[in-house]
């Protein structure tokens, strides 16, 4: 599987903009800038991005560990906090509150950290090889 989204940004960083186009045109001409990074403009932005990724996957996984482990989920609700200090991505934080019947704490936590450690969002982010194919037009 290999998806892509494209980004197209105008301008100097703090005045000019950019879109976001994914594949799927879930994303599309979603705006971005460096006021919607940075302050509180309107538009999304990469850490926002990134979140959406980790409380996805995440979800996704802790779902399938569940019903592995033989529950079946009510309710999976998760928020993914990334911390960004200094220009650096320090952190993401998961956030999940569960409704699943017949579940005691302890294996649920069990479960819920293995998804944390085994998506595929949580794998990438411990280390990637990033690849780079630059042109001029």
């Amino acid at each position: 599987m290999k998806r892509h989204t494209t980004a197209v940004w105008s301008g100097t960083v703090k005045e000019g903009k950019g879109y976001l186009t994914s594949e799927s045109k879930a994303l599309d001409n979603m705006q971005y800038s460096y006021h919607s990074r940075f302050e509180n403009g309107t538009g999304t932005n990469p850490e926002e991005l990134l979140a959406a990724a980790h409380a996805g996957c995440f979800t996704m996984q802790l779902s399938a560990n569940l019903t592995e482990a033989g529950f079946t989920p009510e309710v999976l609700e998760t928020k993914c906090f990334i911390i960004m200090e200094d220009g650096v991505i320090t952190k993401s934080e998961l956030v999940v509150k569960a409704k699943v019947a017949d579940i005691q704490d302890d294996k649920f936590q069990e479960v819920a950290k293995d998804a944390k450690q085994n998506c595929p969002v949580s794998k990438a982010y411990k280390a990637l090889d990033i690849s780079l194919d630059a042109s001029l037009d």
